[in-house]
C-alpha cells in the first residue's frame, strides 16, 4: 500500500490512522482464529514455536490498535469496533489448509502492516501540516508499531526458514 503522498489535514490523519486500526483488528482476529480454524489433525500438528507467534501476534496486534485509537480520540474521530471487523473476517476468510498455510499468511499480515507503517510514517515526515496531536508522539508511536512489525516479520521468517 503506496499512500503517495503528504498527510495534509487532521481529518486525512484520522482516516490514516482509522486504516491502521482496522489493519490491526484484522490481524489480531485472523491471528486468534488460526488455531481454532484448523483441521483437527492440523492442530495437533501446530507446534509450541508456531503457537506461541501466533499469541504474540495477536497480543502485539491488539496491542497496537489501542495506540491507534487513541490518536484516533485525540483527532476526535471514531474507529470501527473489534467486534465487527472480527465478524467480518470470520465470515470472509476460511480457515487454512495446514500449518504452512498459517505461517504464509502470518507474514502476509505482518508486511503488509510494515509496509502501511512505512509509507504512513514517510507521508507524515513530508508532510508540513500542523496537526491536534503532538507530531513527535504520533511519530515515534508509528516509529514503534513499525519496528514491532518489523521483527515480527523477522520472526515468521525464521521458523518458516528453519521449516524448510
Amino acid at each position: 500500500m503506496s499512500l503517495g503522498q503528504r498527510v495534509s489535514s487532521d481529518h486525512q490523519l484520522a482516516r490514516l490512522l482509522q486504516i491502521g486500526v482496522v489493519l490491526e483488528e484484522v490481524v489480531e482476529s485472523r491471528a486468534a482464529h488460526h488455531l481454532e480454524s484448523l483441521p483437527e489433525d492440523e492442530r495437533d500438528a501446530i507446534d509450541d514455536e508456531v503457537y506461541a507467534l501466533l499469541a504474540e501476534a495477536a497480543e502485539e496486534s491488539a496491542d497496537h490498535r489501542e495506540r491507534l485509537e487513541a490518536l484516533v480520540d485525540e483527532l476526535d474521530a471514531e474507529t470501527v469496533p473489534y467486534e465487527e471487523i472480527n465478524q467480518l473476517v470470520s465470515a470472509r476468510y476460511g480457515p487454512p489448509e495446514d500449518t504452512d498455510g498459517v505461517l504464509y499468511d502470518q507474514l502476509a499480515n505482518e508486511e503488509t502492516a510494515y509496509k502501511f507503517y512505512d509509507d504512513l510514517i514517510d507521508a507524515v515526515e513530508t508532510s508540513d501540516a500542523e496537526f491536534a496531536i503532538d507530531r513527535n508522539r504520533l511519530l515515534e508511536t508509528l516509529y514503534d508499531i513499525r519496528e514491532e512489525e518489523k521483527e515480527g516479520v523477522e520472526d515468521v521468517t525464521d521458523i518458516m526458514e528453519r521449516r524448510a
